[in-house]
């Protein structure tokens, strides 16, 4: 067979176990509690972040019936920190700072809540649904009305842009409002998304528009439901506010109407949290965030011991490669990964021109801003490494000259997590059980090259191979079977079928059944591709949220066939316009 390590270029992965996700074969309903197998809670988690359990089941006598009793802190934040000295939203250089106070500029009516995450609701936030409905939600979550004990803050943070030093960044269309500690003992941090101006604005008017809150809104819940570590999305808020945009930069501007979206992470510090106090030489300021960080999201560190920020380094490192795994694995290109979109916590944030890949193609690149392709989704790992590069940078203010070198020498390892990670993923992808490192390896790099010489459909090849019988792959019978059908027309792809067959005929793991009910565990039938995601927006736009919410129930059983995912052609050839689609960094 030809050579195919060329491939392995777009891979590269990190220590967690590969976590399977329970579900059901097939899903007939329509209520999202027929889509959900109760085995699920017995998995283990991916991530930092504790998995859902028996969502559906659960007694509603838990749950907060009104916002009345619902109440945030802000006191954290404020006792560990020094807020900025000058008041107002206006915006300015900020210093001496992690956080500015500003107060959101409420969405001009009529409101409506155009789709809520039932998930977050009552597993997250304590509240029953139905509070949703309320005029005291429609306020709270659109920033009219701040929640109880709330004193809202803007961030300070700089970043890497495109690979240069972009300065002061911030949230500039953002509000912190306070975090929330739920019956479970979980701490979540909640942000409106679109809220107005800051002093770290720029040239935007701290609004955001329905086409990206809605794009942020579904792959947010997407993605969590992929398993891939990421900030959340409680509510789409949107109203009949203009909004001037200008998506493509193409002098072409565009009254647009402004959204907010309610969201959670348990953190928001990103890498260029840290950047823009090192660069500012507010040394003793990055002291107290990054003790800060270690005390709330890595307790295993002891903020004595001399090489807390050693460890921490290595940490991130890891769980970045980790993070980067899991986008490649799912053919997520997240479109602008400068360092001031690189969580500190290794979840995926700020999802702005955003793409699940189609065809297979290493040169993938969502973003129409992005000439270069830089962010190509084939660059990732690299652009993590970068990204980590630039870390270091930030905290060797506060690493001894031996602490460095020693942090140098953990970068060097990031490619080796990574690749580990990514053949680990892979290898369930595919369902090679036991250990034959060279003859998986090639396995996945040739899988790889003749779906990017075929462009074969990257999610629909791995999903499809889930579902056929060993006796269609011997026979070739792919009837109904797009992406294979595809494949199957390369020059090789015989030669690497019966690779593959006697490789699965050396395991001892049950039945072609168990490998088919493995794989679709690990292989979704549904992603939020552009195409989707930009059917329901054009609905959105014209007031109609039935895609919207048709989107976000499929969404969140994506290795469950669904009746109604299937009439909606989601796991269809993609239609011919799609091709035409494209995302700007425009919000």
């Amino acid at each position: 067979m030809w050579r195919a390590c060329s491939a392995l270029l777009f891979a590269v992965t990190a220590a967690w176990s590969f976590t399977p996700v329970y579900v059901l074969e097939f899903c007939h309903g329509t209520d999202s509690a027929d889509c959900h197998d109760n085995t699920a809670a017995n998995s283990q988690p991916s991530s930092r972040f504790t998995p859902i359990k028996s969502r559906w089941n659960m007694s509603d006598s838990n749950l907060l019936q009104s916002l009345d009793r619902f109440r945030v802190s802000c006191g954290k934040i404020l006792e560990a920190f020094p807020v900025d000295e000058v008041d107002g939203s206006f915006v300015r250089t900020v210093k001496n700072c992690v956080f500015s106070k500003s107060t959101p500029t409420p969405l001009r009516g009529p409101l409506r809540v155009a789709a809520v995450s039932k998930d977050i609701i009552e597993e997250i936030l304590d509240l029953h649904v139905a509070v949703t409905q309320s005029e005291d939600f429609l306020h709270c979550a659109s920033g009219s009305r701040l929640l109880p004990g709330s004193v809202p803050l803007a961030h300070r943070y700089g970043g890497h842009q495109f690979g240069y030093w972009a300065g002061q960044l911030g949230d500039g269309r953002a509000h912190f409002l306070g975090q929330y500690s739920n019956r479970k003992g979980e701490t979540w941090e909640l942000q409106l998304k679109g809220s107005g101006k800051t002093p770290y604005s720029r040239s935007g008017d701290g609004r955001a528009v329905i086409r990206s809150s809605v794009r942020e809104f579904l792959c947010s819940e997407a993605m969590h439901f992929l398993g891939v570590p990421t900030s959340r999305a409680a509510s789409l808020i949107v109203s009949e506010e203009p909004v001037l945009r200008d998506q493509f930069y193409n002098g072409n501007v565009k009254t647009e109407r402004g959204a907010v979206v309610l969201r959670l992470a348990q953190s928001w510090f990103r890498i260029g949290s840290l950047e823009i106090l090192a660069e500012s030489g507010e040394i003793d300021l990055l002291r107290k965030l990054l003790n800060f960080v270690i005390k709330e999201h890595f307790s295993f560190i002891s903020l004595d011991d001399t090489e807390k920020y050693l460890v921490f380094y290595s940490t991130v490192v890891n769980e970045t490669a980790h993070l980067m795994a899991q986008w490649m694995s799912v053919g997520f290109a997240h479109g602008v990964c400068n360092t001031d979109n690189f969580s500190l916590l290794s979840i995926t944030i700020d999802y702005g021109p955003f793409g699940f890949m189609e065809s297979y193609n290493p040169n993938f690149v969502p973003n129409t801003s992005d000439d270069e392709g830089r962010y190509r989704i084939g660059g990732q790992p690299n652009v993590g490494l970068f990204n980590l590069e630039k870390l270091l940078v930030a905290l060797s203010p506060v690493l001894t000259l031996e602490q460095q070198k020693q942090a140098k020498v953990i970068l060097k390892g990031y490619v080796n997590v990574y690749q580990m990670r990514f053949h680990q993923i892979f290898k369930a992808k595919l369902d090679l059980l036991g250990e034959e490192e060279v003859t998986d390896g090639y396995l996945i790099a040739s899988l790889l090259k003749m779906m990017e010489d075929t462009q074969s459909d990257f999610t629909m090849t791995f999903r499809q191979l889930s579902e056929v019988s060993a006796q269609q792959l011997h026979s070739m019978n792919f009837t109904q079977m797009w992406a294979l059908d595809d494949l199957s027309y390369h020059t090789h792809f015989s030669d690497w079928l019966n690779m593959y067959l006697r490789r699965l005929s050396r395991r001892q793991n049950g039945s072609d059944l168990d490998r088919q009910h493995r794989m679709k565990h690990v292989n979704p039938r549904y992603v939020l591709r552009n195409w989707m995601a930009e059917s329901a927006i054009r609905k959105a736009e014209m007031n109609d949220f039935s895609e919207v919410e048709l989107l976000h129930h499929i969404l969140s059983s994506p290795f469950v066939t669904q009746e109604t995912a299937e009439e909606a052609g989601y796991a269809a050839r993609p239609p011919l316009w799609a091709e035409r689609l494209k995302v700007s960094c425009s919000s």
